[in-house]
């Protein structure tokens, strides 16, 4: 029987011949499957997807309410604005009158005369008589400039054929009264302004 240093170095070998030692390999075992997949870090991986996705919704969540935040803000500024403008407005509506002073284009006076405006309650339309010249007209606001309304008046009643068809009146508030100016041109092509306050 062989002995084991006889079958290492083959000795014993019946052919006669001796192989030649092959170097150490660590590979044992070729394989043409891929090996297992670790599952030692699939639990971390779930929670880091789980950390972001949270975040992710609530980030999204926070954008939201800062959204409809601002969105209030501005819906709010609007009403004020809006609540201002109606504000700023009512101090024109109501029933005024007062005298007028007409001079031409050169300055000149030329007359005085009586105006009562009406207003009314949105201050985009009116009604006005001039009593001392027994006309009346409409009155339809066309311009808005800071303090001040522009309002175009078209005559419906001359019975004596004494007024212009068409005139401006500009309005601003003064004091507890509108600070009123009649812009005109008559039929010869005379240009005439009217200033007064109406009470």
């Amino acid at each position: 029987m062989d002995t084991a240093a006889e079958l290492e170095s083959g000795s014993g070998d019946e052919s006669g011949t001796t192989p030649t030692p092959t170097p150490a390999s660590p590979v044992t075992q070729l394989s043409l499957w891929p090996p297992p997949r670790s599952t030692r870090h699939s639990g971390r991986r779930r929670r880091q997807v789980v950390v972001v996705s949270a975040v992710v919704v609530a980030v999204l969540a926070l954008a939201g309410g800062i959204a409809a935040a601002l969105t209030l803000t501005a819906a709010d500024d609007q009403e004020d604005v809006a609540e201002a403008g109606r504000t700023h407005l009512d101090a024109f509506v109501g029933s005024w009158s007062g005298e007028m002073v007409q001079v031409d284009t050169e300055g000149d006076y030329v007359a005085d005369w009586h105006a009562e405006v009406r207003i009314e309650d949105g201050a985009e339309r009116g009604s006005t008589a001039w009593t001392t010249f027994a006309c009346s007209g409409t009155l339809e606001q066309t311009a808005a400039e800071g303090d001040r309304l522009v309002y175009t008046y078209t005559e419906t009643a001359d019975p004596q054929d004494r007024c212009v068809d068409e005139a401006e009146l500009t309005v601003s508030p003064d004091g507890g009264g509108l600070a009123a100016e009649w812009s005109s041109v008559t039929r010869e092509g005379t240009r005439m302004i009217s200033t007064g306050l109406l009470e």
